[in-house]
C-alpha cells in the first residue's frame, strides 16, 4: 500500500527554517523525508548533516543531494535514520556506500535523476532497499510530475523485485492516486503540504486520495 511522506527541504543553512518545516508536519507525519543539499550537486545549500534532527517517534528518511556523499555517511549513520538515499549520479564508490549503510543496520536507497535510466545503474539498484524516482527540481519545492518517469518502475522491478519505490517531485492531490496506481510505494510530498494554509488538512486529503 502506498504512503504519503511529507518532505522537509530547507533551502538555506538557517536552522530556524529547518525547525519551522519540521514543526509544520510533526503533529501528523508518521514518516518524513529530509532533503539535504551541498550547493554543488544541488544548487542550494541546506543544513550541514550534523545539524539534522527529527521528533522522537517519527520515521525519518534522508535524501542526500551531495556530490561526494562518502564525506557525510558516518555522520548520517550516527543519526540512525530509517533510510539514507544517495544519488546514482554522485561521485565515489556508491555501491560501497550502499553496502556500508546496510552493514550498519540502515536501509540504503539510490535516487535516479530524470535522465538516468535504470539499466545504466543496474548494480546500484540491485543493492538498494529503496529506489527514488526524481521528477522535481533539485533542492527546491515544486516541480511537476513527469509521467514518462513512471516507465522506470517496471524496469527497476525487473532488476530488484523487492525494492521499495519512492517518488519525489510535483506530487499533489491531483496526481497522487496516479502515482500509487503505477506502483509508487512512498510518495514524497513537499510544497503541497509545506505551503498549504492548513498542512494537516492537506496531508489528510492526500492520504484520502490514495486510500
Amino acid at each position: 500500500m502506498s504512503i504519503i511522506c511529507p518532505s522537509v527541504t530547507p533551502t538555506t543553512s538557517d536552522p530556524h527554517e529547518y525547525r519551522d518545516q519540521i514543526e509544520r508536519i510533526a503533529p501528523f507525519a508518521q514518516r518524513i523525508q529530509i532533503d539535504l543539499m551541498d550547493g554543488q550537486f544541488a544548487p542550494t545549500r541546506s543544513l550541514n548533516p550534523v545539524q539534522v534532527w527529527w521528533p522522537e517517534g517519527i520515521i525519518a528518511d534522508i535524501h542526500l543531494m551531495f556530490q561526494r556523499p562518502i564525506e557525510h555517511i558516518e555522520t548520517l549513520v550516527s543519526l540512525r535514520p530509517n533510510l539514507v538515499i544517495i544519488h546514482a549520479e554522485a561521485e565515489g564508490d556508491l555501491l560501497g556506500i550502499l553496502e556500508h549503510l546496510k552493514a550498519c543496520g540502515l536501509k540504503a536507497g539510490v535516487c535516479l535523476l530524470q535522465t538516468t535510466q535504470p539499466e545504466s545503474v543496474r548494480e546500484l539498484i540491485a543493492a538498494a532497499d529503496h529506489v527514488l524516482i526524481f521528477s522535481g527540481s533539485l533542492g527546491r519545492f515544486g516541480g511537476t510530475v513527469d509521467e514518462s518517469q513512471l516507465a522506470k518502475i517496471p524496469a527497476i522491478k525487473m532488476i530488484n523485485p523487492n525494492a521499495e519505490i519512492g517518488w519525489d517531485g510535483g506530487a499533489n492531490a491531483d496526481n497522487v492516486a496516479l502515482l500509487a496506481k503505477h506502483g509508487v510505494d512512498v510518495i514524497n510530498v513537499g510544497g503541497a503540504i509545506q505551503k498549504a494554509s492548513d498542512p494537516d488538512v492537506a496531508y489528510a486529503t492526500l492520504v484520502s486520495s490514495i486510500s
